[in-house]
Parts: C-alpha cells; sequence; structure tokens
C-alpha cells in the first residue's frame, strides 16, 4: 500500500493524487447529541481499510446551547463566537481521547475530516452554517484539517445535502445494484446506486427529528430507545395524511430539508404513545414516497443511522417499501462509524482536488469540490 510521507502534508506540500491517507472523520448531526470520530485509510476513490470508531457525547450545557441556537439566522457576536470555540474545543478533546484509545499519534494522522455542527440549512437562499473553527482545531491537534464541506457547493447553487452520497457509493461496489443506502439521522437521505454505478442522492423526509422532540417533550427522555413507545401506539391515519400534505413530496430530486422543516402541531393532539407510532409512521411513508420517484426499484435497502436501531422504524419501513431492508451491518459495514468515515473519506477527496458533490447528487451545475483546509 502507497502511503504518504508524513512530512508532505504537516510540511505543507500539496498531495500527490493516488496514495493513501489515514484520515480521522468527525460528525456531528442534526440529532445535537454528540460527536462521532472514525478512523480510515482512503485514496480519496476507494477505502483501503476501516479502522477504530467511538462517540461522544455532548455535555448537557452544550447541548442546550445548539439547541437554542438551531434553525435560526445567526449574528456574529461574542455569544456565537463562544458557542464556536465550545464545540471546536469537545471535537479535539474527543480526537485527544480518541488517539489515545486508538493507539495512534497525530503523526499518524494525515487529516481530520470536521463536518462542525449544523444549525441551519437553507439552500435556497444560498445558506448554510455548520458551527466549528477549523483552525483552532487544526492548531489544538497538530493536524491538517478539512472543515467548511458544503459551502462552496451552495455556493454554486448547489442543494448543500446529502453529502455521504460519494461514500456509500464507494462502499458498495461488490454489491448487486442497484441498491440504496437509507441514513436515517434527524432527517433521511438515500443513495441510489444504478447498474452502471451512476448515483441519485436526496432527502427523503424526517427521520428521527421530529420523534426525538415528541419524545423528549412528553418524558424528558432524548428517544424512543428501542422502539418501546411507538410499539404501545396506534398511527392516526388522519393525522398521517395531514403530515404528508406536505409539499416537500411533490418536489423533484436533488432536494435537501433542514431538520425543523416539518411542522409536527398534527401530533399534539395525540397521547404520547400514538404521536410516536404516526411520526414513525410519517418518516417511514416518506422514504416510500421517495422510491417512488427512483428510475428503478432497488434490490435491497441498507439502512444506517440511528434509526436503525429502533425495530418499529425498521418494520414501518418494511411495509412501506415492500423491499428487502437490512440494517448496513449486513453489508459488513458500521451503521454507527458510516457518516464520521464519510467526512473522512471527503476530507480526503477535498486534498486531492476530487468532487465531493455530484449533479445528481445535491443538484449543483458541475461536479464540486470543496472544503478549506487548515494547517497547524
Amino acid at each position: 500500500m502507497q502511503t504518504m510521507p508524513d512530512n508532505d502534508l504537516k510540511g505543507g506540500n500539496p498531495p500527490q493524487a493516488g496514495h493513501v491517507l489515514t484520515a480521522i472523520g468527525l460528525m456531528s448531526g442534526t440529532s445535537m447529541d454528540g460527536i462521532d470520530v472514525a478512523v480510515i485509510d482512503t485514496d480519496g476513490e476507494t477505502v483501503k481499510r476501516r479502522g477504530a470508531f467511538a462517540s461522544y457525547p455532548y455535555e448537557a450545557s452544550l447541548r442546550k446551547k445548539v439547541q437554542a441556537i438551531a434553525g435560526h439566522k445567526l449574528e456574529r457576536g461574542d455569544a456565537l463566537s463562544a458557542v464556536v470555540r465550545d464545540i471546536t474545543d469537545a471535537h479535539a478533546e474527543a480526537v485527544e481521547d480518541f488517539l489515545g484509545r486508538a493507539g495512534l499519534s497525530p503523526h499518524d494522522v494525515d487529516v481530520v475530516g470536521f463536518h462542525g455542527q449544523t444549525v441551519f440549512h437553507d439552500p435556497a437562499n444560498g445558506v448554510t452554517v455548520q458551527l466549528g473553527d477549523g483552525a483552532r482545531l487544526a492548531e489544538r491537534l497538530r493536524i491538517t484539517v478539512v472543515n467548511d464541506f458544503r459551502s462552496a457547493d451552495v455556493a454554486a447553487g448547489g442543494e448543500g445535502a446529502p453529502f455521504a452520497p460519494l461514500y456509500h457509493a464507494a462502499l458498495a461496489r461488490p454489491l448487486e445494484p442497484p441498491v440504496c443506502v437509507l441514513n436515517l439521522g434527524g432527517v433521511g437521505n438515500l443513495t441510489w446506486i444504478s447498474p452502471d454505478g451512476g448515483i441519485i442522492a436526496f432527502d427523503t423526509g424526517p427521520a428521527n427529528a421530529l420523534l426525538d422532540d415528541w419524545v423528549l417533550a412528553n418524558t424528558g427522555q432524548a428517544m424512543d430507545a428501542d422502539g418501546a413507545i411507538s410499539r404501545a401506539g396506534t398511527v392516526n391515519d388522519d393525522v398521517l395524511a395531514e403530515l404528508l400534505e406536505n409539499d416537500y413530496f411533490d418536489q423533484p430530486y436533488p432536494k435537501s430539508l433542514d431538520r425543523d422543516h416539518f411542522d409536527p402541531s398534527p401530533v399534539m393532539g395525540l397521547s404520547l404513545e400514538d404521536g410516536a407510532a404516526t411520526l414513525v409512521a410519517f418518516s417511514a411513508e416518506a422514504v416510500g414516497r421517495a422510491q417512488a420517484m427512483l428510475p428503478a426499484l432497488p434490490e435491497r435497502w441498507l439502512v444506517t443511522g440511528g434509526g436503525r436501531h429502533n425495530p418499529v422504524m425498521m418494520a414501518a419501513l418494511r411495509s412501506a417499501l415492500d423491499r428487502p431492508v437490512e440494517p448496513v451491518e449486513a453489508a459488513g459495514w458500521s451503521g454507527d462509524a458510516m457518516e464520521a468515515q464519510a467526512f473522512a473519506y471527503l476530507a480526503v477527496r477535498s486534498l486531492y482536488g476530487l468532487p465531493l458533490s455530484l449533479p445528481s447528487t445535491t443538484g449543483v451545475t458541475e461536479p464540486m469540490p470543496g472544503g478549506v483546509l487548515h494547517r497547524p
């Protein structure tokens, strides 16, 4: 395996395409619950090795700060700067701990892909905001950092999301196409990989965000663990129909969503259990409507993200899709690690000037490189 000499990146020399780099990826998703950290070896095209993974929850005080500003246009100021600093330092602490647990030193890592915390996403108006200070993180870790992955895509007219499809396609090369990878995070997004290797990607609709918010507001719990609450409820068909009237489902792809796009008020009159059951059905039916837009039915659906841990959600998906639906572990992948791995992969692609998004994944006019480089 051809590897990058350690001093090429740290000494300021541009990397040469084709070399295999060791990259750490950091992901803090729209669920706003913490930081995922993963390490891979990749040349930006193929994935040579998938290594260790760990997850680090946000401290409660930081999560509250992030939740308080999510969904709002942000004004620069001391308060925002403090949140950016705290988010960055939380990521630094996570990487420092991860390196120790994985038996790695900073010199073993060529680049860190730092997604940052999404708090606002409005591509129609040319705005996407992921909080995090790449320069501060690079100085703290003494490792080259790539961040701000989505801005170039949005500035060029793209949706800025979803951004993991190229990684999904790299992993799916050995599988029989067409295949769909479904990520159930705060929102849902799919990657459809065609028999000729082409990719279609878009956000399907809600995934866990509405359900998590419902459960938190009514119980103080962060999620519907193991689907226990939704399993005890009954889907309210009238409320489900009202939720599905949202015009997002009629829009052609590529398309993307902010976490707070959907109004949850139709469920407000329901019991805790019926509301949870109805929101699970809403997420599953949204994926069913997305499947109906695809050029061909996938041979199988492989599900990643936190939603795959909810057996009620998985059963609802099988009913809505009438196709094989399995967690990505059935393909030998790690669903908990995949998004962090994806931003490690994209960081290497950014170093090599390779596209991070395509017209068929975000609607950008041409294959679009991106990311901002920070050297320690």
